[in-house]
């Protein structure tokens, strides 16, 4: 039985700590000296920024302070049935008393194209103020005309001088003895995440010191996701880090991704397409070496799988570099598709029956091996591009070799960057 006079479970701390004002908010201050000046007249917004930046209190205090109501659901426990209610629990308090509301919609990119397109008439005669709040990039998550109605406000991870100011007026309120080294260190593990930050401290006590965090909480919380905008993020900063021979960066990223739980195959593979894309002739090997740490990883597994993805990080980063074969499909590509296909010259067809032979097949085929140095460097193509240059390789690495055979072969030769 239910007792009637039981005391209600306390807040989280997190929820407890809510700012009443903006003036008591705590971070993002260009944003929230822009909100400032449009409380007058809200428009609809998108709040775009990593968990526990501050997204739904500064939904919150926008209302507040524009005195529309405040009304709040979830896009990963709601639909469209949910909206339609709230949407006409704004419009009637619009009838009634007058006042406006703002529709804070949590996780807006969880709603499907139709989801969001329901808002638009809303937005459009007034009846609502959206206020969208998303960890994933607007541009790709919500869609196009929703995002024309909406101003659309970014924020950042906390700086670690914010989160140790939040956790200062959490203790002073809470009666909590920390010292400064616990809360760097509590600032440290939340890694920009205020919820984070405060619930740490919560699950510390009254005292607190620098071991104690530690014991608690026993890793950093990496931002990073499989399939969206942090996964890639972090992909291209590990391509680029390598492309640009840093091995100690291309390193760092590729512990970023696999200590936040990326899958190393995945890893594996933009290793193999890296290989050739970036490396390519100019060290041969460089495929071998990539593939050969896919095979370990598929072999292994983790976690001792991460020693052949470092050996060959550091391997790729610091070979030397070429996108010559990348750059010769794509030149080759582009005659296949805006160059007449013209059929297969008749001598390097192969005259499998009489038939054939006798209308030319083979005929006049150059057989390489029966030359000087057994080259044969016309004749292979169509007449359209007969004479057509794609693979230029550089002068780095082993295509510097390649370069060189090349160069022997037609006339006149290669020039640097032709």
């Amino acid at each position: 039985m239910t007792d009637l006079f039981e005391t209600p479970p306390r807040p989280p701390l997190a929820e407890r700590m809510r700012p009443q004002t903006l003036d008591e908010y705590v971070g993002q201050d260009e944003v929230v000296r822009a909100i400032k000046g449009l409380l007058q007249r809200p428009p609809s917004m998108i709040f775009w920024g990593p968990p526990g930046c501050g997204k739904t209190t500064l939904a919150r205090l926008a209302a507040r302070e524009s005195n529309l109501h405040f009304q709040q659901f979830s896009a990963v426990t709601s639909g469209i049935k949910d909206v339609r209610e709230a949407i006409e629990q704004a419009r009637e308090r619009r009838r009634v008393s007058g006042q406006g509301t703002i529709l804070f919609v949590d996780e807006i990119h969880r709603f499907n194209r139709a989801q969001q397109d329901a808002f638009l008439p809303h937005i459009e005669d007034g009846t609502i103020v959206m206020v969208g709040a998303t960890t994933e990039n607007p541009s790709f998550e919500v869609n196009a005309p929703l995002l024309s109605r909406c101003r659309v406000f970014t924020l950042k991870p906390l700086r670690p001088e914010e989160v140790k100011a939040l956790l200062r007026r959490a203790c002073e309120r809470e009666k909590i003895q920390a010292d400064d080294a616990a809360l760097d260190a509590i600032a440290d593990l939340a890694n920009g995440d205020a919820r984070t930050a405060l619930n740490i401290l919560e699950m510390a006590g009254s005292r607190l010191r620098a071991e104690d965090v530690r014991g608690l909480v026993q890793k950093r919380v990496l931002l990073h996701d499989k399939d969206r905008e942090q996964h890639y993020d972090v992909i291209s900063a590990f391509i680029k880090s390598m492309r640009g021979s840093d091995p100690d960066a291309a390193v760092y990223w590729l512990a970023r991704m696999l200590e936040a739980g990326e899958d190393p195959l995945f890893v594996a593979r933009r290793l193999v397409i890296f290989a050739s894309e970036d490396v390519g002739n100019a060290d041969p090997r460089g495929i071998m070496v990539a593939v050969a740490a896919r095979d370990a990883v598929d072999f292994v597994g983790p976690p001792e799988a991460l020693y052949a993805l470092t050996q060959a990080t550091t391997y790729l980063a610091t070979a030397p570099k070429s996108n010559a074969c990348k750059a010769a499909y794509f030149a080759a590509k582009e005659d296949v598709e805006n160059l007449p296909a013209e059929p297969v010259p008749l001598h390097l067809r192969n005259a499998v029956t009489g038939l054939m032979k006798a209308q030319g097949y083979g005929k006049g085929y150059e057989y390489a091996h029966d030359k000087p140095g057994a080259v044969v460097s016309h004749g292979h193509r169509p007449p359209a591009v007969e004479g057509r240059v794609y693979y230029r390789p550089t002068d780095r690495g082993y295509e510097a070799t390649i370069r060189k055979l090349m160069e022997a072969r037609r006339k006149p030769p290669l020039e640097s960057g032709a």
